[in-house]
């Protein structure tokens, strides 16, 4: 009975462990401490907070470089952190996975931590793996890139969890910026305003196009061209009066005075004639 209870606790406290070691698989830091010829690498992955990130993974690849080929990083620190990111890889290798993959995939690429950042392009982020006569080099994926960094050795290795194999020098990666210059995005055309050329294009302000005021395309002024309308103030024209060719409906002109002396003169004439002839029938 007491044995069962002793192999109980002893099975639950491997439990615990094991459970405490997969929540807190490794950390990069610690580990690359106990190896002087990497002092300068893990400083940089503590500078650049990549060693965070390595730390918040379960499966990763670190392609690290001894104090002696550090230099290849420059002067940039945000150009130094996108070349370290590059180093690690998303995935666990070691040396025989790596040996075995460069031989059945020529052309296989490595997805580096460089890809997860967004500033990425070209296939920066990723790292291409290959065998040259004999030997596992590593290069950037981007075009350009140089297959010339080599593998050395391996220097950790945690099985599915971490490894850390040194490389002969930094992977270069072509045109790589960790703070690329955002493109801007065209700025809205305004319209042009209006001149004073424009505005006497304007349809509003044109008398010559304006329905209202055309008054030489008026329908009204078309219809008055060809039928003239009866106006109040406009007297038709008075017909000629030609009474030589037709008889006139209108009242003869009254007498003017001559007329009326040349009658009166008749009218006395025929009085005294018919006088003269009374007395003279009277007589005989």
């Amino acid at each position: 009975m007491e044995t069962n209870k002793a192999k109980a606790s002893i099975s639950f406290f491997l439990l615990m462990m094991l459970l405490i070691s997969s929540c807190s698989a490794f950390n990069i830091t610690k580990l690359l401490e106990k190896e002087d010829d990497f002092s300068n690498f893990n400083e940089q992955l503590s500078q650049t907070k990549i060693a965070d990130q390595i730390n918040s993974r379960k499966t990763i690849t670190v392609l690290a470089v001894d104090n002696s080929a550090i230099g290849g990083l420059g002067d940039d620190s945000s150009v130094a952190k996108a070349i370290m990111s590059v180093h690690v890889i998303l995935d666990y290798y070691d040396k025989e996975k790596l040996t075995n993959l460069a031989k059945t995939n020529k052309s296989a690429k490595l997805t580096s931590l460089y890809q997860t950042s967004g500033l990425a392009k070209n296939e920066q982020g990723f790292v291409r793996v290959g065998a040259d006569d004999g030997e596992i080099t590593f290069g950037s994926a981007s075009k350009g890139g140089q297959m010339n960094s080599k593998l050395v050795k391996s220097v950790i290795a945690q099985p599915f969890n971490i490894s850390v194999l040194q490389v002969s020098s930094i992977i270069e990666v072509p045109n790589i910026n960790a703070n690329p210059s955002p493109e801007k995005a065209p700025a809205p055309k305004r319209g042009k305003p209006p001149s004073s050329s424009d505005d006497a294009d304007s349809p509003s302000d044109d008398d010559a196009d304006s329905p209202s005021d055309d008054t030489s395309d008026s329908p009204a002024d078309d219809s008055d061209s060809e039928a003239p309308s009866p106006s109040k103030h406009h007297t038709p024209p008075k017909p000629k009066d030609d009474t030589s060719d037709s008889p006139s409906s209108s009242p003869a002109p009254a007498p003017g005075k001559s007329d009326a002396r040349a009658a009166a003169a008749e009218m006395g004439f025929g009085v005294v004639a018919t006088g003269l002839v009374s007395v003279l029938v009277a007589f005989f």
